[in-house]
């Protein structure tokens, strides 16, 4: 990673004590000075705290943990952790998975992608290509892939994946406005940041495809824990409704 591109990664963690893997993010971080993680604990119930405290001890300079009292949903854990950590000084700030469905080198790959000046945000695609290890659950992939097509037509942006948990983006001050207000939709927050970066664009004349990048991942691995199941489509159908009003009020 270019050592000018001082980059910080939000993991939100919500009862993730059996599927964190420290010994990864450690050596990650060893490997990178640049990089640095934030654990955010969305009130976990299990021993996710634990966890992260004795992970923290091994690399203190990049690893540390923000401790959430109560369970505020993922989308209110990654904007409470991206607010920290634009207070820390880093260029480039993301959220990534705390189940590693994502490895983590691909974290380098979108630094380096969004060196190029017109981007602002790189995020990864689950593309089943020959060549590439993308084991999805049938499900979830299924759901996933009717939703972005939704989410696609709401935006009137051609994205493939809105949902893949790897996301970067530059640190500056149209992101920081991004994430000043908690986010409607729980589930699918990443459409509305999606949609509210679109809004910023389309109002300085900017076309925002131009701003954003969807980086085929060479691997990705739906892991045991999920937390998406079946019964959860009756909300996922009511973020979708959401979602066009929402777009159509901004």
């Amino acid at each position: 990673m270019d050592p000018m591109q001082q980059t910080a990664i939000v993991v939100p963690c919500y009862n993730e004590a059996r599927r964190l893997a420290p010994d990864e993010f450690v050596a990650c971080a060893i490997a990178q000075p640049a990089l640095s993680f934030l654990f955010v604990d969305d009130g976990s119930t299990d021993a996710t705290i634990e966890v992260l405290s004795q992970m923290t001890k091994r690399a203190p300079q990049q690893l540390s943990a923000l401790r959430l009292h109560s369970n505020v949903g993922k989308a209110e854990a990654v904007r409470r952790g991206v607010l920290q950590a634009f207070e820390s000084g880093a260029e480039l700030i993301g959220f990534w998975d705390a189940d590693l469905a994502t490895p983590l080198y691909n974290i380098e790959e979108f630094a380096h992608v969004l060196q190029q000046p017109s981007l602002q945000l790189a995020m990864g695609a689950r593309v089943r290509l020959l060549g590439r290890a993308i084991h999805r659950d049938p499900f979830r992939h299924y759901a996933g892939r009717s939703f972005a097509t939704l989410a696609a037509l709401a935006l009137q942006l051609p994205v493939y994946d809105t949902q893949c948990g790897a996301k970067l983006f530059r640190a500056n001050t149209t992101f920081r406005e991004i994430f000043c207000e908690p986010f409607e939709l729980g589930w699918s927050f990443d459409v509305e940041l999606l949609a509210r970066l679109v809004r910023s664009a389309r109002r300085a004349g900017i076309d925002p495809a131009s701003q954003l990048v969807e980086i085929p991942l060479k691997e990705w691995t739906d892991t045991p824990g999920s937390k998406l199941r079946a019964r959860h489509l009756p909300r996922i159908a009511w973020d979708v409704g959401k979602l066009f009003s929402i777009v159509r009020q901004r």
